[in-house]
């Protein structure tokens, strides 16, 4: 980096150099009208002393944020300084410590939350995945009824998201009977239910599972208790049962004025909580609005421990609004929505896809009541909500989806930036995270 460069505006060490420069002039002045005066009043002994302490203050403050401001320039490739990562490991093990990487809590549900988490992995093991248990459709609605278990199936597609399992077993845990009794149901979600019964209770099932596979982390359900999700519709009707909410929307014509859960006091595993107490970063989504993300904030200890928590809190914004959950909803309706049932101020940043999706995509979407969620900046900003934006849309299988490299990608230099940055306990794992993240952009771009 040039001697002009460092004159550029937005560098951001300029301004730490001028303070730094004044600190020392505050000391320098104090100690020569101390010595040329003899004036050794009270008043006068203060005011030299409250000089000193400013510009003692004003050095420090100035040499802490110069620092920041050259580690973010290294960051971002304006300073040219290489750092080994194999050497950077090595030195941190002699040393005796270990870099998991941030402690990251992601609580959610569906596909949306397993997507993101196999993107995570590969920068932290410190991971815990807090799973709704409302589910009552499909397989895992059939074993809850028949087995009295709770619902398996979000919870499956997390273990496989953040284990390290051959492709060969995975393909088998996902794979679904064709025929018979078993017909449309998981062999994975047989697996968790036969571990279920071999354990004291559902927890210690999904941590014996998560061992056989060797999963990256940890995956929690929210709670232990035989939790049914119900909603108001804003007709005044109430519908009983997650499946079944989004059709009653659609067939009464009535969107959803608030959601709510039996029992209302349903009580959160205490391993979640302190999860999200000791966090450096807590996510919320992607995944169904109403039906995945909401109802763990039902769960009053998850939402008084969102409140209490130090973490930088973000949600990631569905990138298509969902048939009878979130018609014509923006992203500040989406937020508010949050807002209203986990209370104020749950999240600190959004996260929004500003990519593009094809013109026949979209069609497609459209003839589903399916539109593209709209970013309305202002509205975000009144609600004390800062927004990232990246393009991290992909199709999968003709469906629009998260990119799951993508978006752990920029959320990673979300939280290095907004969290890490400023801790200096952090600041090893700050220039590990920076050499993954360079690696795994050259990875993306030559793709």
């Amino acid at each position: 980096m040039k001697i002009s460069d460092w004159l550029r505006p937005g560098i951001k060490v300029k301004r730490w150099i001028l303070f730094l420069f004044s600190g020392i002039l505050f000391i320098a002045f104090a100690l020569i009208e101390f010595v040329r005066n003899r004036l050794y009043s009270y008043y006068y002994i203060a005011f030299y002393i409250f000089l000193l302490i400013t510009g003692v203050f004003m050095i420090y403050i100035a040499v802490t944020q110069a620092m920041r401001s050259i580690i973010a320039l290294i960051n971002k490739g304006y300073l040219n300084v290489s750092i080994d990562s194999k050497k950077l490991e090595t030195l941190i093990y002699e040393k005796r410590l270990l870099v998991k990487g941030p402690k990251i809590v992601a609580i959610g549900g569906g596909t949306g939350l397993s997507t993101m988490l196999r993107g995570l992995k590969h920068y932290t093991s410190n991971i815990t995945a807090i799973v709704t248990v409302a589910d009552d459709g499909g397989g895992s609605g059939d074993l809850r009824e028949d087995l009295g278990i709770l619902p398996p199936g979000d919870i499956r597609n997390c273990i496989l998201a953040l284990s390290d399992t051959e492709p060969l077993m995975e393909e088998l845990l996902q794979y679904r009977f064709k025929d018979g009794r078993l017909k449309n149901q998981s062999f994975g979600n047989l697996f968790l239910a036969a571990m279920d019964g071999i354990s004291s209770n559902f927890e210690e099932a999904v941590q014996k599972m998560s061992s056989v596979l060797a999963v990256t982390g940890k995956v929690v359900p929210v709670t232990l208790d035989d939790m049914v999700l119900m909603a108001r519709l804003k007709n005044g009707s109430i519908v009983k049962g997650e499946s079944s909410i989004p059709e009653e929307v659609l067939k009464q014509n009535s969107g959803i004025d608030r959601i709510f859960i039996e029992p209302k006091d349903a009580k959160a595993l205490r391993e979640a909580v302190n999860s999200i107490l000791e966090a450096d970063a807590i996510i919320l989504g992607p995944g169904s609005l109403y039906t995945s993300v909401i109802p763990n904030l039902l769960v009053k200890e998850i939402s008084t421990a969102l409140h209490k928590t130090h973490a930088l809190k973000i949600y990631v914004s569905n990138i298509m609004t969902q048939p009878g959950e979130t018609d014509e909803y923006s992203v500040s309706d989406h937020i508010k929505a949050l807002f209203k049932h986990g209370g104020n101020e749950v999240i600190d940043y959004v996260v929004v896809n500003d990519g593009k999706i094809e013109k026949d995509m979209e069609g497609k979407y459209k003839e589903e009541a399916s539109h593209i969620v709209q970013i309305d900046k202002e509205n975000i900003k009144n609600l004390n909500v800062k927004t990232v934006e990246a393009d991290f849309v992909s199709v999968k299988n003709g469906l629009i989806r998260h990119n799951s490299e993508k978006l752990a990608s920029i959320l990673i230099e979300t939280i290095m930036d907004k969290k890490l940055l400023y801790d200096r306990r952090k600041i090893i794992e700050y220039f590990y995270l920076s050499e993954r993240l360079k690696d795994k952009n050259k990875k993306l771009n030559r793709e």
